[in-house]
């Protein structure tokens, strides 16, 4: 079982800034995170932002030109950086990781937006 570390969510007012980081603990080194799906009450999980061992990276359209996501890869943690927060940006923050080709999901960081 991957267990991924996930942190940086929080409260923000609406144009605001948050940063989120996900890295795997330390028994489990050799998984890869690589990206971040959301999940808002009654809608369904979206991925949000992902990046390829090659370092190609693909978003929403939804947060295209707002979030950025990148990697350490020295160590193993992969970054959101997610700026002009909206209040529909509000949701759980779940990093993916895969170990080999098998993904695992973190338990999320919780990221709320105020009006």
């Amino acid at each position: 079982q991957v267990q991924l570390v996930e942190s940086g969510g929080g409260l923000v007012q609406a144009g605001g800034s948050l940063r989120l980081s996900c890295a795997p603990s330390g028994r489990n080194s050799a998984a890869n995170p690589t990206g971040w799906y959301r999940q808002a009450p009654g809608k369904q999980r979206e991925l949000v932002a992902r990046i390829t061992p090659g370092g190609h990276t693909d978003y929403a359209d939804s947060v295209l030109g707002r979030f950025t996501i990148s990697r350490d890869i020295r160590k193993n943690t992969v970054f959101l950086q997610m700026n002009s927060l909206k209040p529909e940006d509000t949701a759980l923050y779940i990093c993916v990781a895969l170990y080999g080709s098998a993904p695992f999901y973190g338990q999320g960081t919780q990221v709320t937006v105020s009006s």
